[in-house]
């Protein structure tokens, strides 16, 4: 591209603030063909934008969506490595603005082409608040969440609640539903629960959100992000320009800091949640009651009720119950009624594969945490129970698993272990559970294919029935991530239900 070619689009950029703007003509590149980069291309080109999208990723699906977005207007879509290692024109001249799949790290070519040449470069979120009032249609509050784990629960909660207060609402954004979709619904919403990731949250400027919250911190996607401080300060962007609630976890003080150091819009309250009793201006538990001591006038004296402990269902462990403060909290900041939180958390079912009871027998649980994809998530699941054994190893991603064996050799029966390579944990196990039964050369495998996994899986189940105990839970919660072994931490997740399926029928119970 020319230096002719290569104009300040800010100026333009800075009236893009509805979806009635002028966003016809726009050039813009779209990296990434998943499931926000199709919904940003598909959004763009129903504004009129000019829009290439490129991925390295040459395959019959995204050819496939390469040919839907090209029927909705998209001008050309770029499939395979050699398009993701130049930053491409549009229409001949150099784009105004690149909109990125969160995923994609900075020091990605076309991405940091585009910031040498001052391009600006805006994720989903960004664009989603741009576009997000629309003549004829209702502007959504947004409750927003992020955090190292449990953001995925916390925003169904949210919807749940929502939902149980009578308004139209959904949760979207990381997991889910892309933003995008649901602010293009048609009818429009009342209220919109949006997940955020800390990539997501990274490539997002400028958003005012009703209530946001951070629910917990610690060290993750540390290679993507350079390092523990750059992600911190990615999650605390949540917190700007925030109107009436910034909710932060008592429990973890960075949490109050990131407050204290956010730009927020004046009448903004700093609201926590904890686990044990509340003070003033907080949310927390008595006597086995969730209650509220921050929503109401004579808060200094009273607390309000929103449900019990038993309404978050068998299994409760504690921060289970921070999440469903933290959710309490976002929507009680736009006057949901207690009622409607009780009654959220009722309703509210969680997902597959997040201290899911998969079986009861002989006095044994048996609980699938697929989702503990890294020793903060494992930590909580363990210190939900006594007497364990735990199945746990998988791909590491770099971290240490000292501190996580240290807190819970009390509660460890034996280990069963997982994963191609599960050195760094046995390692770990070997020096901080020495007396600790740690079955391994059963269920090593070291093979690629997904399918091997299961069989590594099965084989891990039955070493842990071997070993448990009246009043042991089998608890699948691996601290690593499943790409070594499995499809994903679903597969990982319906390969534990599978296998102990199995075995109960073999021993003649139902599951």
């Amino acid at each position: 591209m020319t230096e002719e070619s290569r104009t300040d689009p800010s100026d333009r950029l800075a009236t893009l603030t509805s979806w009635d703007a002028e966003w016809a003509g726009l050039r813009v590149v779209v990296t990434g063909l998943g499931l926000s980069g199709f919904s940003a291309a598909d959004t763009l080109a129903e504004l009129g934008a000019h829009v290439v999208v490129v991925d390295g990723q040459d395959s019959l699906e995204h050819r496939a969506k390469a040919d839907t977005l090209k029927i909705v207007g998209v001008q050309d879509v770029l499939l395979g490595d050699r398009h993701t290692a130049v930053l491409p024109d549009v229409g001949g001249l150099a784009p105004e603005l690149v909109v990125t799949s969160p995923g994609w790290r900075p020091d990605q070519p076309v991405l940091a082409a585009a910031a040498a040449a001052d391009i600006p470069i805006w994720g989903d979120v960004e664009l989603a608040w741009r576009v997000r009032e629309r003549a004829g249609r209702k502007t959504a509050d947004w409750l927003v969440v992020t955090g190292t784990n449990g953001k995925t629960t916390t925003v169904g909660m949210v919807e749940s609640m929502l939902l149980a207060a009578g308004q139209r609402a959904i949760a979207c954004g990381n997991v889910g539903t892309p933003i995008l979709d649901a602010i293009r619904d048609p009818e429009g919403w009342d209220t919109i629960a949006v997940e955020l990731s800390s990539f997501q949250l990274h490539w997002t400027h400028h958003i005012e959100p009703a209530a946001s919250a951070v629910l917990n911190l610690a060290e993750d996607h540390v290679d993507w992000h350079g390092s523990f401080e750059a992600y911190c300060a990615d999650k605390a962007k949540i917190y700007e320009h925030t109107r009436l609630a910034c909710l932060f976890n008592e429990e973890q003080p960075l949490t109050m800091r990131m407050v204290e150091e956010a730009d927020v819009q004046d009448g903004c309250r700093a609201i926590s949640f904890t686990t044990d009793t509340p003070g003033r201006s907080m949310l927390g538990v008595v006597d086995g009651l969730l209650v509220d001591r921050a929503f109401l006038a004579d808060r200094a004296t009273r607390a309000l009720e929103l449900g019990q402990l038993q309404d978050l269902g068998r299994i409760a462990p504690q921060h289970q119950v921070a999440n469903a403060l933290a959710a309490a909290g976002l929507v009680r900041a736009i006057g949901v009624p207690p009622e409607a939180v009780r009654d959220g958390l009722r309703a509210y079912r969680p997902g597959e594969h997040r201290i899911q009871l998969v079986a009861q027998a002989d006095d044994v649980l048996w609980i699938n945490d697929s989702k503990a994809t890294n020793p903060h998530a494992a930590d909580a699941s363990l210190a939900a129970f006594t007497d364990v054994v735990w199945i746990a190893g998988g791909l590491p991603k770099g971290v240490s698993y000292d501190e996580l064996v240290t807190r819970h050799v009390g509660r460890l029966r034996a280990v069963v272990l997982i994963g191609a390579d599960p050195g760094e944990l046995a390692g770990a196990l070997r020096r901080h559970a020495p007396d600790i039964p740690v079955l391994s050369t059963a269920v090593r495998d070291t093979g690629t294919d997904p399918s091997d996994g299961h069989q590594a899986m099965a084989a891990a189940v039955r070493e842990a029935n071997a070993v448990a105990r009246p009043g042991d839970v089998v608890l699948m919660a691996p601290a690593a991530a499943s790409m070594d072994q499995f499809e994903s931490y679903a597969d990982r997740g319906n390969a534990f239900i599978d296998a102990v399926a199995r075995l109960m029928e073999a021993k003649g119970l139902g599951s």
